[in-house]
């Protein structure tokens, strides 16, 4: 009876004492009339019985979350694997969330590669070594002579609280200066910091002109700053000399790192903490896309759905006939065409698919420094003006960037696409973030493997790792292969971790609702 779930005995509700074996592997189907019984077969008999076996083998933490299910009314059921149903909804509308977030693995990894990971120069593709105090002052010295800087010791990096106790440190050490979110203060005229609040504050340490005279100030200031600061300095440029050569500018803040920077490119890591791979904290989010890995753009395919249509007949739809009520404005947008056609020699009436690709461009992305002659007619006076044309996707995106009305703001984004972000590829993360590595992998493209190909990655890692990074990361891949097999197991391996939880659907059932962090958890 190994292929049958064997039902002896029903008489849940309204069944009457049944017998019956149903086919494991196939698609049964329970038809009668109404009132014969087949939900309480289906649902309050089989389905009860497996979910009240599946409850009773959690933990008792978990059993608290769900509700204690009775046994249903039937004398034996055998065959019968432990089942849950899942609420057939969207489990999370956080677009942050993702497979990884919602059952905690990505929590593990970010532990894992503060902990492990090895950064890696962008430019040179090598290892990322410590800075010295030495090399740190080599490279300010590098700015050109005369350069104006502060060299500033950070003391709250993006931290809560009033700092009370560490500027009145500060104050009895001799100094007089202190930077707090942006700004200069002496210490006379503090403002009240907002405990509550995120706060970057930093020491004014020296201030200094880079000359032949200087000595040994910078050596000395950068070391009083990196003892401060635990290891961490940064260098604010003032002003730099004018006609200078320097690939910095002034306001500009040189970050460096006792800890790790490439001497090539000058690339460094102020820290590696969990919080710089997360995708939800300012500290590990890419700044072009606020860490949601996608950007948004206008459209071509959109803008010009029919590539038959000619101007003459609506092919850029946003300033069409059937887009624009007002006929002002609809007759200014076709005396806008026909003076670029006029000066580019084509014609408004011929399909858009026949354009050249150098006037589509100029349709979509303007005239560049040509001037063209624009003549408008609004039937009381005719006016001719000479000036460039935007584009159309540039006037696109100053109108969504100008408009206040929600109404205009839903028409733009009918033209508007999402594609993965420029600067991180999708990955969400910030360049620095990115840079940190595990047997050749950064935890964006740890996140981009499917649960079986992440299982295999982790599967060999250990041969990757010496004896002391072995020990430190034991309990970690353990607790995220643990997780890893759960998914895969219950038949989850095709899963991406870095999939949007958005994307996901969660079963359903006729009674209890579930979500799916929830779900894994248990």
């Amino acid at each position: 009876m190994h292929g049958f779930i064997s039902i002896k005995g029903a008489k849940e509700h309204n069944l009457k004492n049944i017998n019956i074996d149903v086919p494991k592997e196939k698609l049964v189907v329970i038809t009668g009339v109404s009132g014969s019984g087949k939900s309480s077969l289906a649902f309050d008999t089989i389905y009860a019985e497996g979910k009240r076996r599946y409850v009773e083998s959690l933990s008792t933490y978990a059993r608290q979350f769900l509700e204690a299910q009775a046994k249903p009314n039937v004398e034996s059921i055998e065959g019968l694997s432990p089942a849950i149903a899942i609420d057939q909804k969207t489990t999370s509308r956080n677009p942050r969330s993702t497979v990884a977030t919602a059952t905690e693995i990505y929590d593990y990894l970010r532990v894992l590669y503060a902990r492990i990971g090895i950064p890696y120069s962008p430019a040179t593709g090598l290892p990322i070594e410590k800075q010295t105090a030495s090399q740190m002052t080599e490279e300010v010295l590098k700015l050109p002579e005369n350069t104006r800087l502060y060299i500033l010791a950070p003391i709250a990096r993006g931290q809560k609280g009033e700092y009370r106790k560490e500027l009145l440190m500060m104050r009895k050490h001799g100094y007089e200066r202190v930077k707090i979110d942006d700004s200069f203060y002496e210490f006379d005229d503090l403002p009240m910091l907002d405990k509550n609040k995120k706060h970057e504050i930093s020491v004014v340490v020296d201030r200094i002109s880079l000359d032949h005279e200087l000595g040994n100030r910078l050596a000395d200031s950068v070391e009083t700053a990196l003892k401060l600061s635990d290891g961490i300095l940064y260098v604010e440029i003032v002003s730099i000399p004018e006609g200078a050569e320097s690939k910095n500018k002034a306001g500009d803040v040189l970050v460096f790192s006792e800890k790790f920077a490439c001497h090539v490119s000058g690339f460094s890591l102020t820290e590696i903490e969990p919080r710089i791979f997360s995708f939800n904290s300012p500290y590990g989010a890419c700044p072009y896309c606020n860490g949601l890995g996608t950007e948004i753009y206008f459209d071509q395919g959109l803008i010009v759905p029919n590539l038959q249509l000619s101007i003459a007949e609506g092919a850029v739809l946003p300033f069409s006939k059937s887009v624009i009520s007002i006929v002002s404005q609809l007759k200014f947008h076709e005396q806008t065409f026909e003076s670029l056609a006029r000066h580019y020699k084509f014609s408004t009436t011929q399909p858009f698919s026949s354009l050249s690709e150098e006037i589509q461009n100029v349709i979509f992305y303007g005239s560049g420094n040509e001037s063209i002659s624009f003549t408008y007619d609004d039937g009381f006076r005719k006016s001719t003006v000479k000036k460039t044309f935007e584009g159309v996707i540039p006037l696109l995106e100053k109108r969504m960037q100008k408009t206040e009305s929600s109404q205009v703001a839903e028409e733009m984004a009918n033209y508007q696409t999402a594609k993965d972000c420029s600067a991180c590829n999708g990955y969400r993360l910030k360049m620095e973030s990115l840079c940190v590595k595990i047997a050749g992998k950064h935890i964006g493209e740890m996140c981009n493997m499917t649960i079986s190909q992440s299982l295999e990655w982790f599967a060999h890692l250990e041969e990757a790792l010496n004896n002391t990074h072995k020990q430190i990361a034991e309990r970690l891949v353990k607790e995220i292969t643990k997780r890893l097999k759960f998914l895969n197991d219950v038949g989850l391996d095709y899963l991406i971790l870095s999939r949007k939880a958005t994307t996901l659907s969660g079963g359903r059932g006729p009674k209890d609702q579930i979500s799916f962090s929830n779900w894994f958890r248990s």
